[in-house]
């Protein structure tokens, strides 16, 4: 990315990360840049019911091309997850939740900034997902000054309102996102 300045707020405090493929920045959250890293992914099955990827990784600098890629990396539903697979699986919870809530696409595309954020900064490490999400959720209803109490998500996931706040508290304290008191 030639300008490092963000298109939403006009910050420069941008985090390019090129091993991920992505350009995000770190005040708003948005995703400025998100490369595909990967280019022509083919999955065979392999004799003991499982798959391997075959294909070539890409960077951004246009080296370190691997065509092995795959050959021996057998995807058979354990391992860690890609970043994609993650924040996909976080839009899902997100939107969800929100829709429980009847919060709007703007507050639903922010909390999964907000989690793409506590992602970059690897928050999620040691937390309960759901918790993550529900935080990031009650991070835009502060900031949004949405009605939403973070009872209301306590009840919803069916979780102590104590841990919740003490996700939310630690989210909006390592991203410096000031959440407004409630009035």
């Amino acid at each position: 990315m030639s300008s490092k300045v963000c298109r939403n707020c006009g910050s420069t405090d941008i985090d390019v990360d090129q091993a991920r493929g992505d350009a995000v920045c770190m005040t708003c959250g948005s995703v400025l840049e998100d490369n595909i890293i990967v280019s022509e992914v083919e999955f065979v099955e392999t004799g003991g019911g499982g798959s391997s990827a075959v294909g070539q990784f890409v960077s951004s600098e246009g080296g370190n091309i691997n065509p092995s890629f795959g050959e021996n990396n057998h995807y058979q539903g354990m391992g860690r997850e890609s970043r994609a697979q993650t924040v996909q699986r976080a839009r899902h919870s997100i939107n969800t939740l929100g829709h429980q809530l009847q919060m709007n696409k703007h507050c639903l595309d922010t909390a999964l900034n907000f989690y793409k954020m506590a992602l970059t900064k690897h928050l999620t490490r040691g937390r309960k997902s759901a918790h993550v999400i529900a935080a990031c959720l009650y991070l835009v209803c502060r900031t949004e000054g949405t009605p939403h109490m973070l009872l209301d998500l306590s009840d919803l996931l069916q979780v102590n309102v104590f841990i919740l706040g003490r996700t939310f508290l630690a989210l909006s304290r390592e991203l410096c996102i000031n959440a407004p008191a409630i009035g």
